[in-house]
């Protein structure tokens, strides 16, 4: 089916090859952005919506006749953390358009309730603890707020470090532990785009990895 995907992050390291793969696979695309400048991907299939994630009418407007919410908005670490709100809100105008699909993306540092971290893992969610604590309260906040929400089918995405390069192809899955230290935001498009269709993590936060 030719789903209106409508994409926050559109312009970021994992999001413009979300909206590509998206494109190759026959869904149309509809992003919020900041600066309509600042998207490189030029196609008439793409449809930019103009604002900012702060106000909702934008978020409204962006949400309005599509079927798919992807969302990969990140923010510069300094910056208040802003995860939880934003994700509330976007929840909230989903279950007003009668929208079902939610998939989001947070760092593999999150961790829930049944995960089996290895001691090195473990370490490296501490780190993030030490060094950035409101941010990781706020990544959890999120993940309560989707976790308690049982009508939306939400995805929830864990990512290791992010490197810029060709897809390699094979993608890591893992429910319990991150399976490998990093991974292509080209692998993490094709990834996303395949949960679409595929309903295996709905209302579950699996981890990837190359």
């Amino acid at each position: 089916m030719a789903y209106k995907i409508a994409l926050f992050g559109g312009t970021g390291k994992v999001g413009r090859h979300i909206a590509s793969r998206a494109l190759e696979n026959g869904y149309q695309v509809r992003m919020l952005v900041r600066n309509p400048e600042r998207v490189t991907l030029k196609d008439d299939r793409i449809e930019i919506v103009e604002g900012n994630l702060h106000n909702l009418e934008d978020i409204r407007t962006l949400l309005k006749d599509c079927q798919i919410v992807i969302n990969t908005f990140g923010q510069p670490l300094k910056e208040k953390a802003i995860y939880s709100s934003v994700t509330e809100n976007i929840l909230g105008i989903m279950a007003d358009l009668q929208i079902d699909r939610y998939i989001g993306v947070t760092g593999g540092s999150l961790t829930i309730d049944g995960d089996k971290k290895s001691i090195s893992n473990k370490v490296g969610a501490k780190v993030f603890k030490i060094f950035f604590p409101t941010m990781m309260l706020d990544k959890k906040k999120e993940w309560q707020i989707l976790n308690h929400n049982k009508r939306i089918k939400w995805t929830l995405i864990r990512l290791p470090f992010i490197v810029d390069g060709a897809e390699i192809g094979v993608i890591k899955e893992n429910l319990t532990d991150m399976p490998g230290t990093k991974i292509t935001n080209r692998d993490i498009a094709t990834f996303i785009i395949n949960q679409i269709e595929n309903l295996k993590y709905v209302h579950k936060a699996p981890f990837i990895s190359n």
